[in-house]
């Protein structure tokens, strides 16, 4: 078992082994009161996961709810999570009552967004069950709903206050979901460790798991807010989330990505942002992995959906700018030049 402290503005641990969502009920006990335990997730996870963690919630004196949703990027609305408001009135949630979001990131975004607002806030715990979110979205505090205009748009920082990540739960994810997580595995490797790209490639779960929440860890204590350093962390983001959105969600997040890294590593040469062109580099690794990185959509439609990146500020957006793989560097662009910076990646 591994245990890390992610030391916020509100401290708490992430707890990394195989088999332990039976013991949800003794983590959780060791950090809660008992109380009202509203289990948040999706109608698959609910299938293979939910009722050991509920069972084992009853058997360490909690008394437990559940809010199912249906699967998939449309359900990450305001109109689910005002569905799931609503539940937690219905019963009487208070705040010393606790969330438990078990599921991928659509389910942790949605149930921390909920807990963030809630009362004005109440505890949440995070319990990823896919690759994607154990090495990603679990950790950092970070909580979502999309609008039509786009992903992410409405939101709120707020750290759980336990991640439990059990990569057994990865045993009964299909091949295309595991190549979702070495997206962001790739992503964390190319920002920070050159050296974890060898484990990614062999399915090395716990080391990438470990590795890849070490590295967040690092970081979103230097900047909690997302104002600096933490941006990062979205490398491939600015362009990938164009591609999910245009695509109506049919190019999944990690299969974006990895097309979007591939597109701001060639334009930030492009523009003469950084003397080392790595886009080769990159593609081979991505395409070793199994990514398709051909990109359908136009630089119109991707400059256009740009223009609601969370990282513009004023006049400049922040890019992520790779150096070498394991060595990157944010640079503000000003806004004049993002068709530029976008054409030039889709060349």
């Amino acid at each position: 078992m591994k245990k890390f402290t992610i030391s916020t503005s509100k401290p708490y641990d992430v707890i990394i082994d195989r088999d332990i969502l039976s013991d949800t009920g003794k983590f959780i006990g060791e950090r809660f009161e008992k109380c009202k335990a509203c289990v948040i997730t999706d109608n698959v996870v609910n299938s293979y996961f939910v009722d050991q963690v509920v069972q084992s919630l009853n058997d360490n004196g909690f008394k437990t709810t559940r809010i199912i949703f249906p699967n998939g990027e449309h359900s990450k609305s305001l109109n689910t999570y005002a569905k799931i408001l609503e539940a937690l009135a219905e019963d009487f949630f208070t705040r010393t009552d606790i969330i438990v979001a078990v599921g991928g990131g659509i389910v942790g975004d949605i149930a921390g967004f909920a807990a963030a607002t809630y009362l004005r806030g109440i505890s949440y715990v995070q319990i990823p069950t896919t690759y994607l979110s154990a090495i990603d979205s679990s950790v950092g505090g970070k909580t979502s709903v999309n609008l039509l205009g786009g992903k992410n748009l409405v939101g709120a920082y707020w750290q759980p206050s336990l991640v439990l990540c059990d990569y057994g739960t990865f045993d009964s994810l299909a091949p295309e979901y595991i190549l979702e997580g070495k997206a962001e595995a790739a992503k964390s490797a190319i920002v920070s460790d050159a050296n974890l790209i060898p484990f990614i490639q062999s399915n090395d779960f716990q080391h990438v798991v470990e590795r890849c929440i070490s590295i967040k860890k690092s970081i979103v204590e230097a900047d909690e807010g997302d104002r600096g350093l933490r941006q990062l962390l979205n490398f491939g983001h600015t362009i990938g989330h164009g591609i999910e959105k245009l695509s109506a969600f049919t190019v999944s997040h990690g299969q974006a990505v990895a097309k979007g890294m591939v597109v701001e590593t060639k334009a930030a040469y492009a523009m003469g942002l950084t003397p080392n062109d790595i886009s080769a580099e990159i593609s081979t690794i991505l395409e070793g992995l199994g990514f398709d990185l051909s990109v359908s959509q136009s630089s119109d439609d991707l400059y256009r959906y740009a223009l609601t990146d969370k990282k513009i500020f004023g006049d400049k957006i922040t890019v992520v700018v790779p150096e070498s793989i394991g060595k990157c560097k944010l640079h503000k662009l000003p806004m004049e030049k993002l068709r530029e910076f976008i054409d030039l990646g889709m060349k």
